[in-house]
């Protein structure tokens, strides 16, 4: 069996444009929106791909399975924040459609992912 590096998955590389796409909007935010969700979304959404790839390098089933669950919750936190920043208006329209594309890629590609492990 060939090792890919866990970066060139293509799972990781969408959590991982998902956390940098943003940190880029942040930017944008005001004082109140940066200090309230802002950090709690970046912070959920890094832990996305951070997970996945300590899950990757871990030796038994269960302790893989164990972070891609945990970068599973966390791309479920990352979407009920970025859900209260559309609602408080603080992401654009062009910006909610562009993330609306990226999590609907990268849920299917973390499901898909946690279940081809065959770990239970």
């Amino acid at each position: 069996m060939t090792y890919i590096p866990v970066n060139e998955l293509e799972v990781s590389q969408l959590a991982e444009q998902l956390a940098d796409f943003i940190w880029s909007e942040y930017d944008n935010w005001d004082y109140k929106a940066q200090k309230t969700l802002g950090i709690q979304v970046i912070r959920s959404a890094d832990s996305i791909a951070v997970n996945i790839a300590e899950g990757y390098g871990r030796f038994s089933g269960p302790d893989r399975k164990r972070f891609y669950v945990m970068a599973r919750g966390s791309f479920e936190e990352t979407k009920c924040w970025l859900r209260k920043a559309i609602r408080r208006e603080v992401i654009s329209e062009s910006s909610s459609k562009a993330l609306g594309a990226l999590i609907n890629q990268l849920g299917h590609k973390l499901n898909a992912f946690i279940k081809s492990q065959n770990i239970d």
